[in-house]
């Protein structure tokens, strides 16, 4: 998954809506016989205007978050018939990452959309593309320096844990003497720890709630199941889980069915089709899922353009587009799965 970062400039109500559905007001141009934008939000009827091409570099699509990161870029893109998208290979290699970006900014694209595999480690390369006058969109994790971006667009890794611990929390309020147990990320990322210490902040206002694990898991299928397993196997008796990754959630499903265990419920996290499904059922332990949205690609291209074509943001007041937007971690569960069931990915 990603980083996110403590700079939360503009905080917007769904994760579904994400930026796009404010920003196609003053970008998108539409057809008649294709009102839909990638996240599914009507779009607004505009003229094409200046063309602009957009250099998309983004990690290795290994994980399906990430690859619907990339699916939602390009999609969007072909909605313009002003807007040229040059994609590069996605790759976990920052110097070859770093390459690509530097092939992007030698071919003079207008606007640049980076996913670094390593925020920190592609820094200088955001700042080599600004000096040479091309403005970056930085995706979800950070560059270490604010003048290595023009605008700063994720998810909220902390507010995702916060919700999480929060929707566990009301369920399990009126529980006396209530567990819980956590299925983390990788421990190594800034993310998991933001994500854990959201879930603990918000389980403090619940005193007759407690933490009694927490394993680490790699955000796979595999790592999923045998970290399930372990946890299933140390811990008895508890009431709920937070799993912080729907992939990795496959696999922990996986576990506790093979375990037969029943005797709780699960929040996921991201976002996944399957999560969703599996949520609509409702015949497992599985109860709702935190979003990650990976619409943020798309309401990333939708920035791009704007900036492009030197427009702001359509519902603000402002003549530029922001500095920095942050997406909100909205909960999924059965009374709200059919609104988000579009955006799941695969």
């Amino acid at each position: 998954m990603s980083h996110t970062t403590s700079r939360r400039g503009l905080l917007f109500g769904t994760a579904a809506v994400s930026a796009g559905a404010l920003l196609t007001a003053c970008t998108s141009n539409d057809t008649k016989d294709d009102k839909t934008a990638a996240n599914n939000q009507p779009a607004a009827d505009d003229k094409p205007g200046k063309h602009v091409t957009i250099g998309f570099a983004g990690p290795q699509a290994d994980h399906g978050w990430l690859n619907a990161i990339n699916d939602n870029a390009k999609n969007r893109a072909k909605k313009y018939s002003d807007v040229s998208l040059e994609v590069t290979e996605g790759s976990n290699d920052t110097a070859q990452q770093i390459g690509q970006i530097e092939t992007l900014i030698n071919k003079k694209v207008d606007v640049l959309v980076v996913l670094p595999a390593d925020g920190k480690a592609l820094t200088q390369v955001g700042l080599k593309a600004m000096r040479a006058g091309i403005p970056v969109i930085n995706l979800d994790r950070i560059f270490n320096s604010a003048q290595a971006y023009r605008c700063y667009i994720g998810g909220d890794n902390y507010g995702m844990g916060l919700n999480a611990g929060r929707y566990i929390g009301e369920k399990l309020k009126d529980k006396p003497n209530a567990r819980v147990v956590e299925l983390a990320g990788l421990d190594n990322l800034e993310l998991t720890k933001q994500r854990t210490q959201g879930f603990d902040d918000a389980l403090k206002n619940y005193p007759n709630i407690q933490k009694v694990a927490r394993q680490a898991a790699e955000f796979t299928v595999e790592s999923g199941q045998a970290k399930m397993a372990q946890l299933l196997q140390a811990q008895s008796k508890f009431d709920a889980l937070w799993n912080h990754d729907d992939d990795q959630g496959v696999g922990a499903l996986r576990a506790i069915q093979q375990a037969g265990r029943d005797d709780f419920l699960m929040v996921g996290g991201a976002g996944a089709l399957s999560a969703f499904q599996a949520i609509k059922q409702d015949d497992g332990v599985l109860k709702a899922t935190v979003l990650y949205p990976p619409t943020m690609a798309a309401s990333a291209i939708d920035l791009a353009r704007a900036l492009g074509q030197a427009k702001g943001v359509g519902g603000l007041a402002e003549f530029e587009i922001p500095a920095s937007i942050t997406l909100y971690s909205a909960v999924v569960d059965k009374t709200n799965v059919d609104q988000y069931m579009s955006t799941g990915f695969r």
